[in-house]
């Protein structure tokens, strides 16, 4: 008996999971394992799709969500998001010397870096950070809604990176492994 969650078939699957996958699809051209392990709660995948859209309209770009993303994976060391990250990262303008960067909480504009510091902590303290690292990310320039948009951005990210650890979801992106920051 398997003890990780099953990826479903998107050929097999039916109901809601059916027309999620679906959509799915039809946004980005593919399925990507996760959501197939998504999709056996689709409560679930709704909820990851509807935090992917607001994430997305919140006030941060593309590439820095894609850095906060690497951030929070190489944190809580998911091998499947620092894979699929590490692509997308790429399809928004980051060169691999950004990527690695990222995943260390690094960046060269030092309010980027204190974001993705920012976020590391939250990931790490699991939002107990202290009130000099919340000095700290506003002295650099964030206010209270970016604080907050970088909470929602760790929130969605660690979402994916607990399903993947439960699920053991199979890698469907070139794959790239925590803690090889070389």
């Amino acid at each position: 008996m398997s003890t990780k969650i099953k990826t479903l078939n998107p050929a097999t699957a039916t109901g809601e999971a059916k027309e999620l996958f679906t959509a799915v699809e039809n946004k980005l051209g593919f399925i990507p394992n996760l959501i197939k392990v998504f999709g056996n709660s689709p409560a679930t995948l709704k909820s990851y799709l509807s935090l992917g859209e607001l994430t997305a309209s919140g006030n941060f770009t593309n590439k820095f969500r894609e850095q906060l993303a690497l951030a929070v994976a190489e944190e809580n060391s998911c091998n499947y998001c620092l894979s699929a990250h590490t692509a997308i990262g790429k399809l928004n303008g980051l060169n691999e010397t950004q990527i690695i960067a990222s995943r260390k909480g690094e960046a060269t504009d030092a309010k980027q870096q204190a974001g993705l510091k920012f976020a590391q902590e939250v990931t790490a303290k699991r939002g107990l950070v202290s009130a000099e690292s919340l000095q700290a990310v506003k002295d650099a320039g964030y206010t209270d809604e970016d604080i907050l948009e970088v909470v929602l951005n760790v929130v969605s990210n660690t979402l994916t990176n607990y399903v993947n650890h439960i699920a053991e979801t199979e890698i469907d992106f070139p794959e790239v492994k925590a803690g090889d920051l070389a």
